[in-house]
């Protein structure tokens, strides 16, 4: 029987994962897989986003996997209802959807990542791993759906209302880097390297850090 304590010897170091996806078998598919996973957990599932808000309030997860078109409430409202309510997972949208007029909607809720079904499921790991140490996760093509849009109601902050060490974080945001790791970069407290991010998202009119590291890309502020 495997060791239910994680790599690290400690079951709280495991993260803790919540399924929502109306498709049993996909939700049977990928418990089968991360429950081999170490430093994973599966702690439990939802069949729509209602059910997906009250597990997800009720377990405290780490992480979601969020199916985007459920019947009743969808991924995309699920995703704003979470965000209202403050709840700290952070949301890996896993789905078969590509069109830009369900992976901009999903990101603006506050997806911290979003990747197809069929991704390997090793990539899907890391992606889960990945997204829970604070980075924003977006396919190639996803990435470029986002930036190919037009720039009509898009955020009017410019590059020039920024500081120098703003532009510093965003940069290192656009790379993907957490907190933790953009104050071991920029030799900061990870308490200062909060504040620019709340500062760059205010003066950018930002919600969230997916939609800095695009509006660095956009921008020319991302290498």
């Amino acid at each position: 029987m495997a060791d239910s304590t994680g790599r690290n010897g400690s079951r709280g170091s495991r993260i803790r994962v919540l399924l929502v996806d109306d498709h049993q078998v996909v939700r049977r598919g990928l418990r089968t897989f991360l429950e081999v996973q170490e430093d994973i957990e599966v702690v439990g599932e939802a069949s729509d986003g209602d059910e997906g808000i009250a597990r997800a309030e009720e377990l405290r997860p780490d992480v979601i996997l969020m199916d985007v078109k459920m019947p009743g409430t969808d991924g995309i409202e699920a995703l704003r209802r979470l965000r209202e309510l403050a709840n700290p997972a952070r949301v890996l949208v896993v789905t078969s959807f590509t069109e830009q007029r369900t992976v901009v909607p999903a990101l603006r809720a506050g997806a911290a990542g979003y990747v197809y079904k069929d991704i390997d499921p090793d990539a899907l790991a890391g992606a889960i791993r990945s997204v829970h140490a604070g980075h924003v996760l977006l396919q190639p093509e996803v990435a470029e759906a986002l930036l190919s849009q037009d720039d009509q109601g898009s955020p009017a902050g410019r590059p020039g209302s920024l500081t120098d060490r703003e532009r510093e974080v965003l940069g290192l945001i656009a790379d993907g880097r957490s907190n933790r790791e953009i104050a071991r970069a920029l030799v900061l407290s990870e308490k200062t390297v909060k504040t620019h991010v709340s500062n760059i998202l205010m003066k950018l009119d930002l919600s969230d850090r997916t939609q800095a590291a695009l509006w660095a890309v956009r921008h020319g502020i991302a290498e």
